[in-house]
């Protein structure tokens, strides 16, 4: 496809694409906060929300790696809007249920788990290529603002989404919630349609039989460079074992905002969004501070150990203004840490090798994510929903796990490789 090289960062293709990725974010983070809380009311079972986070993040991990190489090798363009078509579908498929089936709870949560296992499918596919295609739409020496921009815009939606989702939902309810979010998901795709994204696609030579083993052979290819980059690798078996002990955190927020601080539904949307906003105030601090290897290597070391010495201390309060108030720091320190970590990974890995790795990471990192939020719920349920002990035992285990990890030397070298 012959495409204009672009000039200037908001060029026409990515403000399009920005656009309306920052529209969907908020219909999806609203939906997030409406399903949660419409399964916790309708049940009031951990398991069966735990289970439900767990079912939608499975074909995300187990499908990553193969969906970077497909970006790498099909219409990153296509890839992109079908991926939002299709996901708006579902969605909307599912609202129109719950407006004229309301009283069939078990109907709805069948529905809801499909939803789940289909939205995780296209994110899988469309995360990738939505990464492999900032680069190609804006001038090469405006890609890390390209880049930060984008992270930028998800947390702003994911601010605005989480921040007014609680509200919304008693105020608007489950149905409406979901029907605007499979409204925003059309919009992004028509949005998107009018991009062009330069890509030059492999040519497809033989049968199918040595389609499949280009296509094999290249996915192998991402699983070598990373198990062969010590660095890399170091982080990526840290970061899935940091995260199967912080996600029963994000799984029962909602039980510990209504049952442990004893705060309205629509606290469970402000929380998240203090968080959000903290995050985009460590993605400030990130890209526009200018430090030295060495420094930023012990800094990011802080922000982590910091962070996780947060997670604990949320266990013993019960006002809900200081759970907001540690939720804003907790998002400065990891806003701070995943830009660093984010932008050390893009130097590292080569443009040709980046959808396979980045897909690589999606599953590598969450690959024990599923079966956190799968054991989160049940054990929750085992133990009378006693929240503050879970948040007290996760966020220990996840300090000691980061202090593990930043005396890593491997870890240490990549920090300071970029």
């Amino acid at each position: 496809m012959d495409v204009k090289k672009p000039v200037r960062l908001f060029n026409r293709n990515f403000f399009l694409l920005w656009q309306g990725q920052f529209v969907s974010q908020i219909g999806s983070q609203a939906y997030a906060i409406a399903m949660m809380l419409w399964v916790k009311h309708e049940t009031g079972s951990a398991s069966l929300m735990g289970l439900l986070m767990m079912v939608s993040m499975i074909p995300f991990v187990v499908l990553g790696p193969f969906a970077g190489t497909f970006a790498d090798h099909f219409s990153r363009r296509k890839i992109i809007i079908f991926s939002d078509v299709l996901s708006g579908v579902p969605v909307l498929t599912l609202a129109f249920l719950m407006f004229y089936r309301p009283s069939a709870s078990e109907l709805l949560i069948v529905c809801l788990f499909l939803v789940s296992v289909t939205l995780g499918i296209i994110r899988s596919f469309f995360n990738p290529a939505i990464s492999a295609s900032i680069p190609d739409i804006v001038p090469r020496e405006k890609v890390s603002a390209a880049n930060s921009l984008n992270q930028s815009s998800v947390q702003i939606s994911q601010f605005i989404g989480q921040g007014i989702g609680g509200y919304l939902f008693v105020i608007l309810g489950a149905p409406l919630l979901f029907l605007i979010d499979g409204v925003t998901y059309l919009f992004s795709a028509f949005s998107e349609s009018f991009i062009r994204i330069p890509q030059k696609i492999p040519e497809k030579k033989g049968g199918w039989r040595d389609k499949f083993g280009k296509f094999k052979s290249d996915t192998m290819e991402g699983f070598r460079f990373v198990w062969g980059h010590a660095g890399i690798r170091a982080l990526f078996f840290a970061a899935a074992f940091i995260n199967f002990f912080a996600i029963p955190i994000v799984v029962l927020l909602p039980f510990y905002v209504e049952d442990h601080l004893h705060a309205t539904s629509d606290w469970y949307g402000y929380i998240l969004a203090a968080y959000g906003f903290g995050a985009l105030i460590g993605y400030g601090i990130a890209g526009g501070v200018k430090i030295s290897s060495p420094i930023r290597s012990k800094a990011v070391i802080s922000a982590l150990v910091l962070m996780s010495f947060c997670l604990p201390i949320l266990s013993v309060i019960d006002v809900p203004v200081l759970a907001l108030v540690l939720m804003i720091l907790i998002g400065v320190l990891s806003g701070f840490f995943n830009i660093n970590l984010y932008t050390l990974l893009q130097i590292a890995v080569p443009s040709e090798m980046r959808g396979r790795v980045f897909g690589l990471l999606i599953t590598l990192t969450g690959g024990l994510t599923p079966i956190s939020m799968g054991l989160s719920g049940i054990i929750a349920d085992l133990v009378n929903q006693n929240i503050p002990l879970i948040y007290a035992v996760c966020g220990i285990t996840t300090l000691l796990l980061t202090i593990i990890t930043s005396f890593s030397k491997n870890f240490r070298a990549f920090l300071r490789s970029g």
